[in-house]
């Protein structure tokens, strides 16, 4: 019963912690004084678009950004081991390109890498990555520069992903767990004062910053490790929520199903091998700020933390009924409970127009499908290279 009792204990960890950001993101937010106080216009930015064949999206993505550019910005593309002609629109439509051809090392940290080597003969002062297939706010680059300018860390921007309006409840119950991931989690961090992890998009650093840490990897979530890298060096993200960037989830099931097994790997290695690191620097340093964040970084996806919890749940059940003892069947209900209220909080202030209640039936049905995205994940096939996740019309 000891094991058992440590078990579900280890797993009241994340659900304790979501609790936590959940219940403070509730609070209103407001700009903070350093971001009120922050100087306009100082520095010059360049604005990175890594791209892996994305000649057909990539164009209302620079269209956002040019008119937000001042004389000395640049509009940088990577177009990286594309097959299509990427480059070749990207250059038509005015952004600086350079061609990145190395079938070898495929992943977007490889891009991001190219494009710090390539800044370097003439150095930026800030660098602001944002994904080929995004739609950014009209004032988000300046915005950012501003923050950035101020607190000379890294600033992220809330990255929201949306479903179409009459798409199945799948993707629907997808948006809502996005949502949460980054919009209600790290805006309840922001309000308890704390760093947040980077999202991949709409994230800007000093230069000094980003020319100095490694990017060249193939990591499935480089954005989540970039993260991890810059807070164990003393400069964590700051959470900005007041600027967005936008994209859509995948219109086809194989492509959605592609896309959170990458999500869901590349999450559980980077908390496998980064939560000890943060942690026992937490407590080198006494660093409250640190600790927080590898707590946060303990957090899997919501449908998997959902489907643990339930699962722990019923076999403590099988457990009590074999004799091991109450005690484990008490704290697993706990964490259900706890997980079931924190999911509906979320949903009364963040979810109700993405799931409406009629849709609770189908919600149900949808989790349970989740069960053979995670089978594969158990069986331990991959999705970890970088692949332009398709965007096509459902068939």
């Amino acid at each position: 019963m000891p094991l058992l009792v440590f078990i579900v204990g280890l797993f009241s960890i994340p659900v304790l912690m979501l609790l936590v950001e959940v219940v403070a993101a509730l609070r209103p937010v407001k700009e903070k004084p350093v971001e009120l106080s922050a100087p306009k216009a100082i520095g010059c930015v360049a604005v990175v678009v890594p791209a892996h064949n994305e000649s057909n999206g990539i164009i209302p993505t620079l269209h956002d950004l040019f008119p937000q550019l001042g004389d000395r910005d640049t509009l940088l593309v990577i177009a990286d081991n594309c097959t299509d002609d990427t480059a070749v629109v990207a250059a038509a439509a005015g952004a600086e390109v350079v061609v990145r051809n190395d079938p070898e090392k495929i992943g977007k940290g490889y891009a991001m890498a190219r494009a710090i080597s390539h800044l370097a003969k003439n150095a930026p002062d800030f660098v602001l990555f944002i994904d080929a297939d995004c739609r950014v706010q009209s004032d988000l680059v300046e915005k950012l520069r501003m923050v950035c300018s101020s607190i000379r860390r890294p600033v992220q921007a809330l990255d929201l992903m949306t479903s179409a309006e009459n798409s199945e409840v799948n993707q629907k119950l997808s948006e809502f767990a996005w949502t949460i991931k980054n919009f209600a989690r790290p805006l309840g961090l922001r309000i308890l004062n704390r760093s947040v992890q980077l999202m991949g998009t709409g994230m800007i650093f000093p230069w000094e910053l980003i020319s100095a840490v490694p990017l060249a990897t193939g990591h499935v979530a480089e954005d989540l490790k970039l993260g991890v890298e810059l807070a164990a060096a003393g400069k964590p993200a700051h959470f900005f929520p007041f600027v967005k960037v936008t994209s859509h989830f995948p219109t086809t099931v194989k492509a959605s199903e592609t896309q959170r097994l990458r999500w869901i790997q590349g999450h559980l290695a980077t908390m496998l091998r980064s939560v000890p690191r943060l942690a026992t620097l937490a407590i080198k340093r006494r660093d409250l700020d640190l600790f927080v964040l590898a707590l946060d970084l303990l957090i899997p996806p919501l449908s998997l933390l959902g489907v643990l919890t339930a699962g722990i749940f019923g076999l403590t059940i099988l457990a009590a009924l074999g004799g091991m003892g109450m005690l484990p069947l008490l704290l697993a209900t706990a964490n259900l409970v706890l997980l079931s209220a924190v999911i509906v909080l979320a949903w009364w202030k963040f979810g109700r127009e993405i799931l409406p209640l009629s849709k609770g039936p189908k919600v149900a049905r949808s989790m349970l499908n989740k069960l053979e995205v995670y089978s594969r994940l158990i069986a331990g096939r991959t999705a970890g290279q970088w692949v332009r996740t398709d965007r096509s019309k459902m068939k």
